[in-house]
């Protein structure tokens, strides 16, 4: 029988599956072979396998650089000592953006692929975010940052790339220049450290720290101009509070300068002004998304989410490698009607995540609502508070009129006791189950197999 460690480690999350790096990841041998500037990076291993010294920041530079040129078409430079990004782990933070956007979870607002508008919240020299979201989707960017350097590389690295340079807003945030002086460094000086994929990895967690105040320079409000809208912000926050933590993990060296790196309160302070910030601006963005890099304090931010009075909250979990990462995306703007489409396979059981609910509203709320509509409709309906369950038994016709959200729209309401006794009826259990506050699991079961409806949707309301 497996050990619990070794089934743990094989039901870790993998890379998203619609990364190019998924199933094909970087082929060092080959980039060496095509690209002679990378090839005195790369080693190889007892075992004959191609490596490269990942405390090395050269060495990591230059494979960033052949990985967007050899597989995204796209020129890119940094100097040195700025926060150099490992390509896969970036894409995937792209690809789940672009799950937000394609589910129904919320209404769409563009149908075109190409009108979706993005932020960047604190580019970097990189800029890494809005290349691949231009060159992989099309998508337009406005990319801020607070530092000179920054702000100069990352405008190269868009004009060096013509054919999605008019995709991309460079944009100045304005602030105090002594904003990121601390301990004698400024804002251009660096540290040598990991920045999101060089985070010590979960199995070396640091404790979350209390101070959640922020008093850095503007993040969304006041960047964001009157009457801007856009589809989504994401942001890769600075990780740490203090240079010490910045250098705990020896085992990579992804530059980064101290702006870029260090926040006081760290991550958590930092997100948690980004939320702040979109209670004021709410549907000026479809969805506020964030990188987050300890578990903790994941917890910690859903919290302040559910408290703030968000309507949805989705959370991923990133790989890469060793590293653990999470994602973290909000947003104000009304779920859609439609929580499982009726076009569904075939199940005698059902289930989905019912969040964004406001915690004074629990299980049994749910459950009358539920109760309530169906009987609205003629539905006979037993409700079982202790067990948190609602019975419902329905007519054929009232559940495709449920199906295509027409219950008012019947001639004629079936009785209870008509339903009972007709012999096409659909009878299924509602049960739900309280996650954490805010969040309730909702499973409905057909009671009968032979039924003649493949599946259901619930309403919320």
């Amino acid at each position: 029988m497996p050990s619990k460690k070794r089934r743990r480690k094989e039901e870790r999350p993998r890379i998203h599956p619609n990364n190019k790096y998924s199933d094909n990841p970087p082929d060092f041998a080959l980039l060496a072979s095509l690209y002679p500037s990378f090839q005195p990076f790369v080693f190889y291993s007892r075992e004959g396998r191609p490596r490269i010294d990942w405390t090395d920041f050269n060495a990591t530079r230059e494979l960033t650089r052949v990985l967007l040129l050899h597989d995204h078409s796209l020129q890119w430079w940094i100097p040195d000592g700025q926060l150099c990004p490992t390509v896969p782990n970036r894409s995937n933070y792209i690809h789940w953006i672009k799950d937000l956007l394609s589910s129904d979870i919320i209404a769409k607002s563009n149908s075109n692929v190409h009108n979706v508008r993005g932020f960047d919240i604190g580019t970097g020299a990189n800029c890494i975010y809005p290349l691949l979201g231009a060159s992989l989707f099309g998508w337009k960017f406005v990319a801020s940052d607070v530092t000179d350097v920054a702000l100069e590389w990352a405008e190269r690295n868009v004009k060096n790339n013509p054919h999605i340079s008019e995709l991309i807003e460079i944009r100045k945030v304005k602030f105090s220049q002594n904003t990121f002086t601390s301990d004698g460094l400024n804002n251009g000086e660096s540290i040598h450290s990991e920045e999101g994929e060089g985070l010590p990895s979960s199995s070396f967690d640091m404790p979350a720290s209390e101070d959640t105040s922020y008093h850095g320079p503007p993040i969304l409000l006041d960047v964001v101009r009157d009457g801007e809208s856009f589809d989504f912000c994401m942001s890769n926050p600075p990780f740490f509070e203090t240079i010490e933590e910045a250098g705990l993990n020896p085992k990579t060296s992804c530059g980064g300068t101290y702006a870029e790196m260090v926040c006081p309160g760290g991550e958590k302070a930092f997100i948690t002004r980004i939320i702040e910030d979109s209670v004021v601006l709410k549907q000026s963005f479809r969805w506020y998304t964030s990188m987050v890099g300890r578990k903790v304090n994941l917890k910690f931010l859903i919290s302040k989410l559910r408290e703030v009075g968000v309507t949805i909250v989705k959370t991923t979990e990133f790989v890469q490698g060793q590293t653990c990462r999470w994602g973290l995306a909000w947003s104000f703007v009304p779920p859609s009607k439609k929580i499982i489409s009726p076009h569904v396979t075939q199940k005698n059981s059902l289930s989905f995540m019912l969040e964004g609910l406001q915690r004074q509203f629990g299980a049994i709320h749910v459950l009358q609502s539920v109760e309530s509509f169906f009987q609205t409709g003629g539905a006979s309906c037993k409700l079982n508070a202790s067990s948190f369950t609602v019975d419902i038994t329905a007519s054929t016709d009232h559940c495709h009129a449920v199906l295509n959200n027409k219950v008012k729209d019947l001639d004629e309401v079936a009785s209870c006791s008509n339903v009972q006794e007709a012999s096409s009826n659909l009878c299924f259990r509602v049960s739900v189950f309280q996650q954490i506050p805010g969040t309730l699991l909702v499973k409905g079961s057909l009671q009968h197999r032979d039924s003649p409806l493949s599946g259901f949707n619930l309403l919320s309301s």
